[in-house]
C-alpha cells in the first residue's frame, strides 16, 4: 500500500483509469494483481493513487490470474488482474480458463496498443485489424464476457456490464481490453446518485430456477427416500452455503461426500462425512451409493474427477441436482441461486434432525509402499501428509496442486475447520497453487500452505519471489520426486514401460531456494519429523517459509487409475475374477 493518497473523483472529469479505480474501490476490491508494462502503466497508476487498493506485482501473468483466483475463492469478492498487451496479455489465458472451468469471478484488465495505432503494426497489435490477430477471439472462449473499450465515454457503462457478468451465475472471468489512450483519456464522471448503474447488481433472493413443478418433484422424492448420499461440491463455498448444506444433511439424516475440490465445505470430523468422491477418493462413498435411494448433488455438476468409479452406482440411483447448471449425470437439475435454493429445499423438510445410517467413513485406501523408502532420506506421501496434518492451524487455507503428491493430500489431509481446501481441478494446470497460495494469504492474512511437486515448483515456483517481496504468510512445501512422477506411472501402467524423458536428474531444490532467498526460512527435511518441525516453526512467523522433501517417483498414489490397475494385477495373479470396475482412465 502506498502513502499516496489522493481524494477519490467523484464528479466531473477525470482519467479513465481513475473512474476505473475508483469503481473497483466502491465494488470492494482490496488487491489488483498483475505484472505491469507500457500499456497498463496508467491504471498501475491509478490503483497506487487510491491507497486502498493494494497493486501485487507477481513474477508471470499465469500466476497473476491465480493470485486472483486465490484471492477470490478465499474472500468471495471480485478478483481483479491486469496485464498488459502482447505476450503478457496471452499469458493470462491458463489462468482464465482455470477460472472459467471452475465458476470464479474475475476481471481482466489487459492494455492495448494506442486506437491511432491498431492495423499499422503496432507493437503487440492485436485488434484483428490488417492482419494481425484479434484479442477477442482469445479471450471469449475462457471468459463470460469480453469486450475492447472503443471510447472513453461507452467505458462507464461497460464496466458494471463486465463485473456483473462475472458474478452472474454461472460465474467466471470478464475480460475488459484498454487501449493505452483510452486509458489516459478524460472521462465524465456522473453525479452522485446517476451512477447507479455502475454498481455491482446484487443477487436475487429468489430461487429463480426452482419451477413448481420441480419443486414439488423434488420435495416428492426427497421425503420418500429412506436413505441419502449428499455429494457437494465447490459451488457450496462460492454461495457461502455450508450452513445449509450441513442443515440439508441433518434433515434428511444424508450422508455427505464432497469432491475433490470441495473438501473443506463440510466438517471433515462429522460422523456424517462420507469421504472425496472420485478418483482419489474414498471407497466409502461407492458404498454409501449403491446403498442410498436417493444422491442429491449440491453445488457440483459432478465432473468425471468426481464421479470416476461412481458411473455404475450412480445409474440405478436417482439424482437430484441443486446448481446454477445442469449435471453431467441425468438427474433432476434445480437451478437458480444455490444458497436460496437449498433455503428452498431445506424449508420443505421435517425440521426434526435425523441420524445418518451406519457406514465405515473415509477410511484411506492402502498403496503399495515404495522400494526406496528402505534407503533414508525419503519421506512417503502418507507420512508427509501426516506431518502436515498435525502442523496445519485450522484457520489456514489449504491449496493443493497437480500430480501424486496432489492426490495424497486430497485423500489424506482432513480439510481445516475454518480454511479454504482448494485444488484447481477445472484445467488442473501444474503450477496454479503457487499464485493462488499467495493471493489467498495476501487478502486474508492467514498462514496458507501449499502443497506441490517439483514439476509445479519448476512451472511457476519462482513465484516464491513475490512472497518473499510481499512477506506473505506461505508455507510452502515441495514434494520432490525428480520427475513428472504421475506421467511416469501413466507410462509404466498404460503403456509398457517408464521413458527416460519424465525421470530428471537429483535436483537440490531447497538449497537452490536458499541461495536465491537469503532471508526465506527453507528446510530440507529429510524424515517426517524434521518437516512437521519445519511447518510448526513457520507457523510461529509472519512470512513466507519454503519447505522441500525428497520423495519416491514410483510411490502410487491414492489414485483410482493406478489402484484400479494394480488391482486388476493382483486378481489375475491370483486367478480372480476381473474387477467390476476395470481401469479407470482419468487424469
Amino acid at each position: 500500500m502506498t502513502a499516496m493518497t489522493h481524494e477519490m473523483p467523484e464528479e466531473g472529469g477525470v482519467r479513465l483509469v481513475d473512474h476505473l479505480a475508483a469503481q473497483l474501490v466502491r465494488a470492494g476490491v482490496t488487491h489488483m494483481f498483475g505484472v505491469g508494462g507500457a500499456n497498463i502503466e496508467d491504471l498501475y497508476d491509478a490503483v497506487h493513487r487510491t491507497g486502498t487498493i493494494r497493486g501485487v506485482v507477481a513474477k508471470h501473468e499465469f500466476s497473476a490470474v491465480t493470485m486472483a483466483d486465490g484471492y477470490a475463492r478465499a474472500t468471495r469478492r471480485l478478483g481483479v488482474v491486469a496485464a498488459t498487451s502482447g505476450g503478457g496479455a496471452m499469458n493470462l489465458v491458463p489462468g482464465l480458463a482455470e477460472a472459467y472451468a471452475s465458476r470464479v469471478p474475475l476481471l481482466a484488465l489487459v492494455g492495448q496498443p494506442p486506437t491511432a495505432q491498431e492495423g499499422r503494426g503496432a507493437f503487440q497489435d492485436s485488434s484483428g485489424k490488417a492482419g494481425s490477430f484479434d484479442a477477442r477471439e482469445v479471450f471469449t472462449p475462457v471468459s463470460r464476457f469480453c469486450a475492447r473499450a472503443e471510447d472513453a465515454d461507452s467505458f462507464a457503462e461497460l464496466l458494471p456490464q463486465a463485473i456483473a457478468a462475472a458474478q452472474a451465475d454461472p460465474k467466471g472471468p470478464a475480460v475488459l481490453l484498454l487501449p493505452k489512450d483510452l486509458q489516459q483519456a478524460q472521462v465524465t464522471v456522473p453525479a452522485p446518485g446517476v451512477t447507479s448503474t455502475h454498481a455491482v447488481p446484487q443477487r436475487s433472493a429468489s430461487a429463480a430456477g426452482m419451477e413448481a413443478g420441480t419443486q414439488d418433484a423434488v420435495s416428492h422424492a426427497l421425503r420418500g427416500a429412506s436413505r441419502v448420499l449428499v455429494i457437494a461440491g465447490e459451488g457450496v463455498a462460492a454461495a457461502d452455503a455450508r450452513e445449509e448444506l450441513a442443515e440439508l444433511a441433518q434433515r434428511l439424516g444424508a450422508w455427505v461426500a464432497v469432491t475433490p475440490d470441495a473438501k473443506d465445505v463440510f466438517d471433515n470430523r462429522d460422523p456424517r462425512f462420507a469421504g472425496v468422491a472420485g478418483v482419489m477418493g474414498h471407497a466409502n462413498v461407492e458404498d454409501c451409493l449403491r446403498r442410498a435411494d436417493l444422491c442429491i448433488l449440491v453445488g457440483t455438476r459432478l465432473p468425471l474427477l468426481a464421479r470416476g468409479g461412481l458411473d455404475q452406482p450412480l445409474a440405478a440411483t436417482r439424482v437430484v441436482c441443486i446448481d446454477p447448471e445442469p449435471p453431467f449425470v441425468a438427474g433432476i437439475a434445480l437451478g437458480g441461486n444455490l444458497r436460496d435454493t437449498l433455503r428452498a429445499v431445506v424449508g420443505r423438510l421435517p425440521s426434526r434432525p435425523l441420524p445418518c445410517p451406519e457406514h465405515t467413513g473415509p477410511i484411506p485406501t492402502p498403496t503399495p509402499t515404495p522400494v526406496l523408502q528402505a534407503l533414508g532420506g525419503i519421506v512417503s506421501y502418507p507420512e508427509a501428509v501426516a506431518a502436515v496434518e498435525v502442523a496445519l492451524p485450522q484457520d489456514a487455507h489449504v491449496f493443493v496442486d497437480a500430480g501424486n503428491a496432489g492426490a495424497s493430500a486430497i485423500h489424506l489431509l482432513p480439510a481445516p475447520r475454518h480454511g479454504r481446501f482448494v485444488v484447481a481441478v477445472g484445467m488442473g494446470g501444474m503450477g496454479y497453487t503457487f499464485g493462488a497460495g499467495i493471493g489467498a494469504a495476501l487478502a486474508t492474512g492467514r498462514r496458507t500452505y501449499v502443497l506441490a511437486g517439483d514439476g509445479a515448483f519448476f512451472m511457476h515456483g519462482m513465484e516464491v519471489h513475490t512472497a518473499v517481496e510481499y512477506a506473505a504468510p506461505v508455507t510452502f512445501v515441495i514434494f520432490n520426486n525428480n520427475a513428472h512422477a504421475m506421467c511416469a506411472l501413466r507410462e509404466e501402467s498404460f503403456q509398457g514401460g517408464v521413458r527416460s524423458d519424465d525421470l530428471f536428474a537429483r535436483t537440490d531444490i531447497a538449497a537452490g531456494v536458499a541461495a536465491a532467498f537469503p532471508a526465506l526460512d527453507v528446510t530440507l527435511a529429510d524424515d517426517a519429523a524434521r518437516l512437521r518441525r519445519a511447518l510448526l516453526r513457520s507457523n510461529a512467523s509472519s512470512g513466507p517459509a519454503f519447505i522441500a522433501l525428497n520423495c519416491d517417483a514410483r510411490e502410487i498414489p491414492p489414485f483410482l487409475p493406478f489402484l484400479s490397475v494394480t488391482e486388476s494385477t493382483d486378481s489375475a495373479e491370483h486367478e480372480e475374477s476381473s474387477d467390476e470396475r476395470g481401469p479407470v482412465h482419468v487424469g
